[in-house]
């Protein structure tokens, strides 16, 4: 299977970016093979694209948002490095020689780093698409929700417990936080009361306070 959904990803890239970016291709799928991942992995860069073909109708350059999709966990480095900014300068630095327009890259760029953390503006539609697709897993059901956070775990395996939760509940009590976390109408209409159920569950099950989770979370 992961032989199948490297070719798939490959045979994307090159329908995007062209045959002769094949090698820039294979090196976005080995990186996000590294054996250090277990979230932000293939499949994760799968299920983003296909979230954003279901969006893209909503998007105003949807090749920049397939670009920024590819480039946006390229670098994933769990020790302290701010890997939206790495990721988005990979981006500014590899497009160009494929000869993609000056301004296709900047938005690829811009939209990368926005993944930092998920607040495109009102009327930012490619950043609306990418972020939506970005959070959907946020929607998933309950045994593919928790391997989610399980996986993401995993890739902070070396940080201590007390500490991970303490983070962790705080990333996702930001996201909760706000007024939308799915931007498109589509997006929002499918995903957003099973995510903020699942977040409800999750930043309770790391705090404690079980009393976060009301019977309306979990209708």
């Amino acid at each position: 299977m992961g032989n199948s959904l490297h070719a798939d990803l490959l045979e994307r890239w090159t329908a995007l970016a062209g045959p002769a970016a094949r090698s820039v291709g294979e090196d976005l799928v080995r990186r996000y093979s590294e054996p250090h991942r277990r979230y932000h992995t293939v499949e994760h860069l799968a299920a983003m694209l296909a979230v954003i073909d279901d969006l893209a109708a909503d998007a105003e350059d949807l090749d920049a948002v397939r670009y920024a999709a590819f480039f946006h966990d390229a670098v994933y480095d769990v020790d302290g490095v701010d890997n939206e900014e790495a990721s988005a300068r990979l981006a500014e630095t590899t497009l160009p020689a494929l000869g993609v327009e000056a301004a296709t890259v900047a938005e690829t760029a811009r939209l990368v780093r926005l993944t930092g953390g998920h607040h495109p503006e009102p009327d930012d539609r490619n950043g609306a698409v990418l972020c939506d697709a970005d959070l959907a897993i946020l929607a998933a059901d309950e045994s593919a929700y928790f391997a989610y956070a399980a996986a993401v775990r995993a890739e902070y395996a070396q940080v201590p417990d007390e500490l991970f939760r303490k983070g962790r509940a705080a990333v996702l009590s930001a996201l909760a936080e706000q007024p939308e976390l799915f931007r498109t109408p589509t997006a929002r209409a499918r995903y957003e009361a099973a995510a903020r159920a699942n977040l409800a569950a999750e930043i309770a099950a790391l705090t404690g306070d079980h009393s976060i989770v009301s019977e309306d979370d979990l209708s």
